[in-house]
């Protein structure tokens, strides 16, 4: 199973943009799809974006298209999401997420990391 590690959360002021990564180990990183979900508070968790083994195909959900760009360097075993135009309701702990047959729902979890979006 992959062990994902995330970082670049913090605060920021809505309209401006932050850069989460996760790090991969532990398997072939390559095997896996890997994707984004958040969960902010009362709420479930939910999906927000993945990328394809190959990085060849993006999927995003309906509210943060045009904003946010998944990407991923299977060299360096990481994926990351570039979070632009960030909206309130953006504020969420981010998850980096990961699956061999598909990543919703996916088999291996990182631990979270907060975007806290200001008003």
């Amino acid at each position: 199973q992959v062990q994902l590690v995330e970082s670049g959360g913090g605060l920021v002021q809505a309209g401006g943009s932050l850069r989460l990564s996760c790090a991969a180990s532990g398997h072939t990183f390559s095997s896996y799809h890997m994707g984004w979900f958040r969960q902010a508070p009362g709420k479930e968790r939910e999906f927000v974006a993945s990328i394809s083994r190959s990085g060849g195909i993006t999927y995003y959900t309906d509210s943060v298209k045009g904003r946010f760009t998944i990407s991923r360097d299977n060299a360096k075993n990481t994926v990351s999401l570039q979070m632009n135009s960030l909206k309130p309701e953006d504020t969420a702990v981010y998850y980096c997420a990961a699956g061999y047959g598909s990543v919703n729902p996916p088999s291996s979890w990182g631990q979270g990391t907060q975007v806290t979006v200001s008003s």
